[in-house]
């Protein structure tokens, strides 16, 4: 795509770190504030309805197609959810929101001149109000034609979409920018098909950063901290903690974390974990009360996940590992018994008109990874092929039961892991201390160009996969025992999204686990790995 000329560069980096530290919900009108025509309620090819409103917007505010789409599904998966409020009072597929923080819904109106009770309700209203937001935003930013034709300068004004500032913003920012790196498919309500097909990124974040400090005086130090407002919660508590409270955050991860920040919102949770990567946020402390079971605060840590109750396309492999893993460290740390009784569902507390997590959430399954069964009875998610080591991190430090979206900032075992990957592999990664530093981000970068992955520096499943197999590619089949199994089987879990034990015996799960990834890549299907699938694996497919 065309690229600003260094005059525009670097008139935009000074309105970039003006716009860090400028709130986020000040109005403004795109040079294409009144659109050329409405968008029909029902495009004449019901097929392809939110397809082509998606195209029909891009063309008409002149923001990139997939861009767009991006940011609705790391919304809601491209799900209105027939115009019902998420809990931040967002709505639609491009979650436009009406809170006294954020007011992107009634901003989409201004520009448009399309009625409230429409952008809320009708899809390709909505899309084409997201769409105008953000061009409001680019030209905030002053982002001239060409610059507005790359993808990368998008960036802050993604950021500004989030309703929030700082490092959430980024983070918000770099979730849109993973999906664009790796690419989606989803399946709408009403069957239509959108996709956003992967492609080499490198977002131009100016002065926005997403690193976050550790949680403060937490049994669980992987987790962000981003603290709720001071008027969403108490501090202290008056009862002894003992149970862990599940809920569903009716709305995103950063929508969520933004509105514990909101002090009208008088709402907050002690945790949120993402669905696309498990990440975990920490937004009040554990010895303080959270505001989000009414009778059962003062006794209880809850836990929010990201996603809707009526959509299990959010509840995913990877969060439900990673909120298990929490719930495991708490009741270790509280001493509270791990069981139904005292892992319970917002549904469940007292005094509660709540109905989240709803009948998705698969009880067996999490309670199974909360008492340390990697299998937990999912399809494929567990090899079963010798009974041994379970999913989790393995001694030298390279097997994990999910292999997590990390970036600059991030900290913990898989970083040291990559980092030691790529050591391994002949780039410079620097020290292997568990943090995403420059260094790290630089090899690679490096190591993501050579291989011709999407080199924005993100390290997610195709440069996981990528790094996990790469060696020799001997032919394995079923009976096989040797460490490159082990290593087939921890590229297998990055490249599938379910957990292969790296047990290093290839037994039945591991050759249905084949089967499935030959299937999905076009190859011969024989659950034999030979030089096309090892081929496939190095070229993190």
């Amino acid at each position: 795509m065309p690229r600003r000329a260094a005059a525009h560069t670097g008139r935009r980096a000074s309105v970039l770190a003006a716009l860090a530290v400028t709130a986020l919900t000040a109005t403004g009108t795109p040079a294409a504030a009144a659109p050329a025509a409405h968008p029909p309620a029902s495009p004449a090819d019901g097929r392809h309805a939110m397809n082509q409103a998606f195209v029909h917007a891009a063309g008409e505010f002149d923001v990139p197609r997939d861009l767009l789409a991006a940011v609705g599904y790391g919304e809601t998966h491209l799900d209105g959810h027939t115009g019902r409020p998420s809990q931040a009072n967002g709505y639609g597929v491009m979650h436009l929101a009406s809170n006294p923080a954020n007011r992107t819904l009634e901003k989409a109106a201004d520009i448009t001149g399309e009625p409230l009770s429409r952008l809320r309700r009708d899809t390709a209203a909505n899309i084409h109000g997201g769409a105008a937001v953000l061009r409001s935003y680019a030209d905030r930013l002053g982002l001239d034609g060409d610059e507005r034709d790359d993808i990368d300068a998008w960036y802050p004004a993604v950021a500004k979409y989030s309703g929030t500032t700082g490092r959430p913003a980024a983070r918000y920012a770099d979730t849109v920018y993973a999906f664009l790196a790796h690419g989606f498919a989803a399946t709408v309500p009403g069957g239509e098909q959108i996709s956003v097909t992967a492609r080499p990124v490198a977002p131009e974040k100016g002065t926005l950063s997403a690193t976050a400090g550790r949680a403060p005086i937490t049994p669980y130090p992987s987790a962000l901290w981003v603290p709720a407002d001071s008027h969403n919660f108490t501090v202290g508590r008056t009862a002894t903690i003992d149970k862990v409270i599940i809920h569903v955050t009716q709305g995103s991860y950063a929508g969520s974390i933004k509105w514990f920040q909101d002090p009208t919102a008088e709402v907050s949770a002690h945790y949120v974990v993402r669905s696309s990567d498990g990440q975990i946020t920490q937004t009040v402390r554990d010895s303080d009360t959270a505001y989000h079971a009414k009778e059962a605060n003062a006794s209880a840590l809850g836990i929010e996940h990201e996603g809707y109750i009526d959509d299990p396309s959010w509840f995913t492999d990877t969060m439900y590992r990673a909120s298990a893993a929490l719930t495991r460290a708490l009741c270790d740390k509280y001493r509270i018994p791990k069981d139904r009784a005292h892992i319970i569902g917002h549904s469940e507390a007292p005094g509660t008109d709540h109905t989240d997590p709803g009948r998705y959430w698969d009880w067996n399954r999490y309670m199974g990874f909360v008492e340390g069964d990697s299998s937990s009875g999912t399809s494929g998610s567990g090899s079963g092929d010798t009974g041994g080591s379970g999913g989790g991190s393995s001694s030298d430090g390279l097997g994990f039961a999910s292999y997590t979206l990390l970036q600059s900032g991030a900290s913990g075992a898989q970083v040291t892991a990559v980092q030691q990957l790529l050591s391994t592999q002949g780039y410079a990664a620097g020290a292997a201390d568990g943090n995403f530093g420059a260094a790290t981000l630089s090899a690679v970068k490096a190591y993501q160009t050579t291989r011709g992955l999407p080199s924005g520096g993100i390290v997610g499943p195709k440069t996981w996969t990528a790094l996990l197999s790469a060696g020799s590619t001997p032919t394995l089949r079923q009976g096989d025992s040797s460490a490159d199994v082990k290593r087939l089987q921890r590229a297998l879990t990055a490249a599938l999204g379910t957990t292969v034990d790296a047990v290093g015996t290839f037994g039945p799960v591991t050759a249905t686990a084949v089967r499935t990834y030959q299937t999905r890549q076009g190859l011969a299907v024989t659950g034999i790995v030979s030089s096309n699938t090892w081929a496939a694996l190095h070229a993190g497919r």
